[in-house]
């Protein structure tokens, strides 16, 4: 396939950002120049050009999709858009690769894998559902769903060694758990779906390794950056959130059964090694 066939939608994002970097000559879009939520402008897009959709926007601010107005933006983008979406990949015969999350679920569970009924708690987990649902009716369609994601941009990790940087002692929530996911990660993945053609189907995608919970990563952010991990304190959801208006409750328990994917012969990277490698890198800027 050749790299002009594939249009990356979401462009400016994290993931976006990188996919462009690994197809330098793939179409990337951002919302300015396809806004997907439009029906009018997604049906008159040059779709005969492409024989691959990525679909890495998404509205991801999960406490804002419980205002008003972050309601409405995120239906309209997680949900609306990926439905017109899937009405031209089925229209010209197009590969459909889209991102999902782990907030479909509610968590109860302590390994997620992909028949899982959608339970999701929030608005931003209902508008993913929604969109998955319309994603999975498109015949030639992948939808990967990820966890805790990490990138060039604002991210949980980087927020972390800043803190770690200015010897802030931070409160961080002990009773959540999961795996990171690497930018890195979901292109490794993606290339090797479009290089290797599986079964077309929903496959969680995160890095592998041990499951631990926030406050854990914080301190193991610490230590590889040589500050001090016991400036890290525990605290649970509910005292974090305390007193805090518009907070969106979370997924207990995040961890992804990566069984599907690596089955299909894609082995991912231990999420710990990543992370060691992300903040050499980061602290070498």
């Amino acid at each position: 396939m050749n790299e002009n066939e594939i249009l990356i939608i979401g462009a400016k994002g994290q993931l976006g950002s990188d996919l462009c970097k690994k197809y330098p000559n793939a179409i990337a879009v951002d919302y300015n120049e396809l806004d997907i939520t439009d029906r009018s402008a997604v049906e008159t897009f040059e779709w005969e050009k492409f024989k691959v959709i990525i679909n890495a926007a998404a509205f991801t601010n999960v406490d804002g999709a419980e205002t008003d107005d972050g309601r409405i933006l995120a239906w309209k983008i997680n949900a609306s858009g990926p439905r017109l979406l899937s009405e031209m990949a089925l229209k010209h015969d197009l590969t459909f690769i889209h991102i999902s999350s782990d907030y479909v679920f509610d968590g109860q569970l302590k390994n997620h894998n992909e028949s899982e009924d959608f339970s999701p708690l929030s608005v931003y987990g209902a508008s993913k559902a929604a969109g998955d649902l319309s994603v999975s009716l498109t015949p030639k369609h992948y939808i990967l769903r990820t966890s805790w994601v990490v990138g060039n941009g604002k991210n949980f990790v980087k927020t972390m060694l800043e803190l770690a940087e200015k010897g802030v002692k931070p409160n961080v929530v002990n009773d959540q758990f999961g795996r990171l996911t690497f930018t890195s990660e979901l292109v490794s993945a993606i290339d090797f779906i479009l290089t290797n053609h599986p079964h077309y189907d929903t496959y969680n995608i995160s890095n592998s390794g041990a499951i631990k919970s926030w406050a854990e990563i914080a301190k193991q952010v610490y230590r590889i950056s040589d500050k001090y991990p016991n400036n890290v304190t525990g605290i649970s959801t509910e005292e974090y959130y305390q007193g805090k208006d518009n907070i969106a409750p979370r997924p207990t328990n995040s961890n992804l059964n990566l069984d599907k994917i690596i089955a299909a012969g894609f082995v991912p990277t231990d999420w710990q090694a990543e992370m060691e490698n992300y903040i050499r890198k980061e602290l070498t800027k």
